[in-house]
């Protein structure tokens, strides 16, 4: 067919609109839903991002709680123990907070990790567009990070709570006889490899939350760009805090502010 003396039969389109082209689509392999409504919800791509979404909204929320509690030792040692006195105190309900806790991070990485192989099979191919490559790094780094800081908080546990890599900071007490968790912290940081890991692992758990406030606009489709900017921009102030907050501890004792 001519047109103006040329003929549209024969065009050549640019090498770089061709390679913009998406590679050549494979029949996505169809998943059984279970009759449960629950289970089926779960099956989904978008059962999954809400449970990784509500999961990983708890467990921020338990970081800020852990973080205010941690900043009590700049208010001084009787301060600090009265407080872990007072958890301690809650018997039992510490318990179902902390199994509470730890079925809610099972969870979270278990919907991840299931959700970034279901995304890997619905999406074999390799696609050009910029957006889809950004996207699939993130889902990879959100992943990644999110085991290392898992690798994390499994030593911050065998550290501060059960005192198993530091056995002797269990016949630390105070002049009351309570634990005395002020002078184990102030131990605990006084070694520079352990601050210093624990500051990468604050920055990668810090690097976590803020993908997990984009991830989360995206989960409840929020598509309005103001919301969506002001909820970006409020986790990324958030993540910092949280990784300042968390980190000034280990390097004020390293410096000898507290002691």
């Amino acid at each position: 067919m001519f047109f103006g003396g040329t003929n549209i039969d024969t065009i050549r389109y640019p090498n770089s609109l061709v390679h913009m082209s998406v590679a050549t689509a494979f029949p996505t392999p169809v998943r059984k839903f279970s009759n449960n409504p629950v289970v089926a919800f779960y099956q989904s791509s978008i059962g999954k991002k809400i449970v990784v979404a509500v999961t990983g909204l708890c467990l921020m929320l338990f970081v800020l709680g852990h973080l205010l509690g941690n900043l009590q030792i700049y208010l001084g040692e009787e301060q600090l123990n009265s407080y872990s006195q007072h958890l301690q105190d809650l018997g039992p309900l510490l318990w179902i907070v902390r199994i509470a806790l730890l079925a809610i991070v099972v969870i979270h990485i278990i919907s991840t990790i299931q959700l970034a192989i279901q995304n890997r099979i619905a999406n074999p191919q390799k696609y050009a567009v910029a957006g889809y490559q950004r996207s699939t790094r993130a889902s990879r780094t959100m992943v990644i990070t999110g085991l290392i800081v898992l690798c994390f908080i499994i030593f911050h546990l065998l550290h501060y709570t059960f005192q198993v890599t530091h056995p002797e900071f269990r016949d630390l007490h105070d002049a009351q006889g309570r634990h005395d968790v002020y002078h184990m912290m102030i131990t605990g940081f006084k070694e520079p490899l352990i601050s210093f890991f624990y500051a990468l692992g604050l920055f990668l758990l810090a690097s976590h939350i803020s993908h997990g406030f984009q991830s989360m606009t995206q989960t409840f489709g929020i598509n309005n760009r103001k919301v969506s900017e002001l909820i970006f921009n409020g986790g990324r102030a958030f993540s910092w805090f949280v990784f300042i907050g968390y980190v000034s501890i280990p390097m004020t004792i390293l410096l000898g502010i507290v002691k």
